[in-house]
């Protein structure tokens, strides 16, 4: 074996891995090594070798002198023999893109532990997982989706890895959790839970196990003979990231408390539709995947104006997927559809940022949002599962059906992702007309490179949908689907600011453009203190609004850092932001045919 990599977990208390790296036959002019800089999946600098506390070598014949050669580059001294080199990564941070260790588990991914060896990294290499020492520690188990080589019933022992790429592409959970099994085309699936023994997991997995089938049969196979779901419940956070045979899952417990054999709880199927999205990642993104991220490697940022088409279009499907499984309802799914719509519309962002700037900029702007950030930016996400999603109907209505996105997909797949070709930019747009027939480039021009809003009404209306935008009802009114007329709802008055409650004050969050707060000179971070000489939380303010004369205008007091400041304000009436459905009640034939295929994806 030509690169060990050790990894003892013996200072849970000082959350600290011990990592051991031993290269066989290291570079005689001196070997260089180096930590990633970012992930694949999350498009943000993180500069992992911050994490380094300690780094020291050895070789057959003592220590070896190293340099620091940038900020996550090193160099050590020429050595005859082999290259030991020790060093502890600190370790907390609670996400899927980091690494956390402490007494309750141990859990990272592969770019925040294990230093690439310059100019070896297509050698294969191996990882040996020692158990911990403490008898504490005896029930930990190890999940992970990397090749076993000789593991104990614990999982603890050596794995293998084809190359460096392989080795970081596979995050661990170490510690006691749950699991169940299932099978989709005799490919094996398996879901670990941590921090919540007490879920239903074999009513997850009964959702979970038609959603990876449906989607198994879009794309026609599964590239992944075995799969597995990491899941971290905690008190609070959501995400998860993409690898090529699993996917690190972090949820938040309260949401699941109703999760249940007779109910599909709004929390499970937030974790089913997470679960769905990163599964489709195992065709899309993983191996479907820009050009770009071919050529290059994790010390950098890599730019590419593509991200609306992979996250984009997953973010179309993760949903999709769901009601094509039968796991929720046409209802239920065109519910979520509107909140997707209703999340787009509130955005000032969305006119002043293309989608392709969104992707482009995903580094420094979407990565790294500030309280001005739905001012300024699009989510290539749930945008680009709009323009996913009108591209798909207009690809149906332009071929009676005989086409559709599905068709777009499996050509990327067979063409692209199968045999591990990337996509050059531009070719997507391509291959949308020579799959389907259809001249899009007017709408593509409009979605990607403008920031005028997509035609979804009447897209949709082709499909016996009408889409109305209206004011939301109330603060927590995110849209959804109405039946029959609907009665008007009254002029709602807004500040036109994210609130959120402190112990006594309301904190503004953020400020959005043309709204009342922003006229009158309030600023994200100011704490409102007293509303009409009245101390008020977030809930009061929202009542008070409604029930003041529409002229009225509000002196608010409030602090500024630690200045007092009195302003006025006129809160103006709310936007129509908020989307809503309704189902056409007297489909034609055709139309409902047109529909039906749409959502069950065949005739």
């Amino acid at each position: 074996m030509m690169i060990e990599y050790k990894i003892e977990l013996a200072y849970p208390e000082s959350h600290q891995f011990l990592v051991e790296l031993s290269i066989e036959n290291p570079d005689p002019q001196g070997q260089v090594v180096f930590l990633p800089a970012w992930i694949r999946g999350s498009y943000m600098i993180r500069d992992y070798a911050r994490h380094i506390t300690t780094i020291e070598a050895a070789s057959d014949t003592g220590p070896v002198a190293g340099r620091k050669l940038d900020k996550q580059t090193w160099q050590f001294d020429p050595v005859d023999g082999s290259l030991r080199i020790r060093y502890r990564v600190y370790a907390w941070e609670l996400s899927v893109r980091a690494a956390h260790f402490d007494m309750t588990h141990a859990y990272f991914n592969g770019p925040c532990l294990f230093l690439a060896v310059s100019s070896q990294q297509d050698q294969s290499c191996s990882l040996v997982i020692q158990p911990p020492i403490d008898p504490a520690f005896a029930a930990w188990r190890v999940a992970t989706g990397l090749c076993p080589n000789k593991i104990d019933g614990h999982g603890f022992g050596s794995y293998q890895a084809q190359n460096y790429e392989d080795l970081i592409d596979h995050p661990f959970e170490i510690g006691e959790f749950t699991e169940h099994h299932f099978n989709v085309q005799d490919h094996h699936h398996r879901l670990v839970v941590s921090g919540m023994p007490s879920l239903d997991l074999e009513n997850v997995c009964q959702h979970l196990q038609v959603i990876c089938k449906v989607q198994a049969e879009l794309f026609g196979e599964l590239p992944a003979q075995n799969y597995l779901f990491m899941l971290r419940i905690v008190s609070e956070g959501y995400g998860g990231l993409e690898h090529r045979n699993s996917t690190s899952l972090i949820f938040t417990r309260s949401e699941l408390f109703t999760a249940n054999k007779l109910d599909i709880s709004s929390g499970l199927r937030k974790l089913l539709a997470l679960c769905s999205h990163e599964y489709f990642h195992q065709w899309h993104v993983k191996r479907i995947t820009p050009e770009v991220f071919t050529r290059n490697g994790t010390t950098q940022e890599v730019h590419t104006r593509q991200l609306w088409i992979f996250e984009g279009i997953t973010s179309y499907y993760d949903e999709l997927m769901l009601v094509r499984s039968g796991v929720i309802d046409v209802r239920t799914y065109l519910g979520m559809l509107a909140e997707t719509v209703t999340r787009v519309m509130r955005g000032h962002g969305r006119t002043k940022q293309t989608l392709e700037e969104s992707s482009f900029d995903a580094w420094t702007k979407f990565y790294k949002q500030d309280e001005n950030a739905p001012n300024a930016l699009v989510s290539y996400y749930t945008k680009g599962a709009l323009l996913a999603l009108i591209i798909d109907l207009k690809i149906r209505l332009m071929t009676d059906g005989r086409q559709s996105l599905d068709d777009v997909m499996r050509y990327l797949w067979t063409h692209y992702g199968e045999p591990g070709r990337g996509l050059p930019e531009g070719e997507f747009e391509e291959i949308l007309s020579q799959v389907t027939g259809v001249d899009l480039s007017e709408l593509l021009q409009l979605g990607l490179r403008s920031t005028d809003d997509l035609p979804l009404a009447s897209m949709l209306k082709s499909f016996g949908v009408d889409m109305i935008l209206r004011q939301a009802r109330n603060s927590e009114d995110q849209g959804g689907v109405i039946s029959g007329d609907d009665s008007e709802i009254p002029t709602r008055r807004v500040l036109g600011a994210k609130l959120v409650d402190e112990s006594r004050t309301i904190r503004i969050k953020a400020v959005f453009d043309e709204g009342a707060a922003q006229r009158a000179g309030l600023a994200a971070g100011d704490e409102l203190v007293a509303i009409d000489g009245l101390r008020m939380n977030s809930k009061q303010l929202e009542d008070y609004l409604q029930g003041m004369a529409p002229d009225k205008v509000l002196c608010v007091h409030l602090f500024r850092r630690d200045e007092l400041m009195a302003l006025d304000i006129k809160p103006l009436d709310a936007p129509p932001d908020t989307c809503f459905f309704r189902l056409q009640e007297r489909m034609d034939q055709e139309v409902s045919l047109r529909f039906n295929y749409w959502l069950s994806g065949h005739e």
